[in-house]
């Protein structure tokens, strides 16, 4: 019990030498989360940005816009359909709202605009490609186990590859590879957001 006990003082001694929390770490842990809420509201079209970020004075708001924007960020995502990206909009209007620096942030949003245009053009030219060369592989080999299997001479069954349990978890995996490169890009322009004011 004693070595419990002095473990306990221990951890209290050493919390006690961090000091207290400073003014500044409290408002934003306060005001951190409402900026959060704040973004929720905004993204379920809810709320107002602009009027909800005025009911806070200047030393609150900027940990407000710091809460909705990392919210903001974590929405940006590829255009993979018409609600993606009609958040990706309505998510980069509402960041650009938040921001000082206009043009700085408009020339991130210029690259990443490139970057939603080659995921939809090109990307999906390659996707379509890709899922075509697989599902042919797939049915090639689907068909030779089908024969090995009935014996030659033996018409194999009709196999529908694409609901095949292994060929969704391939073509998943390759999406995601295909996707990764267009995600790293994403990362770096979210992080260039960040650093602006």
């Amino acid at each position: 019990m004693d070595e419990m006990k002095s473990a306990f003082e221990r951890a209290m001694e050493r919390a006690e030498s961090l000091g207290k929390a400073s003014d500044e770490d409290m408002k934003k842990w306060k005001y951190t989360p409402e900026g959060e809420k704040l973004a929720a509201l905004y993204l379920r079209e809810e709320c107002d940005l602009t009027t909800e970020l005025n009911k806070f004075d200047d030393k609150m708001r900027k940990y407000v816009i710091e809460g909705a924007q990392e919210v903001f960020i974590r929405n940006i995502d590829l255009p993979k359909n018409d609600f993606a990206k009609k958040k990706n909009k309505k998510v980069m209007e509402a960041i650009k709202e938040l921001k000082r620096d206009k043009v700085g942030i408009e020339n991130v949003y210029t690259k990443m605009r490139r970057v939603f245009s080659h995921y939809e053009r090109e990307g999906e030219q390659q996707r379509k490609q890709t899922y075509e060369a697989l599902r042919m592989d797939f049915e090639a080999k689907l068909r030779q186990a089908a024969q090995q299997q009935a014996g030659i001479g033996s018409s194999p069954p009709k196999i529908n590859v694409e609901m095949h349990p292994q060929f969704q978890q391939e073509w998943r995996r390759i999406m995601a590879q295909l996707d990764s490169q267009y995600l790293r890009l994403l990362d770096e322009y979210k992080k260039e957001i960040l650093s602006i004011r």
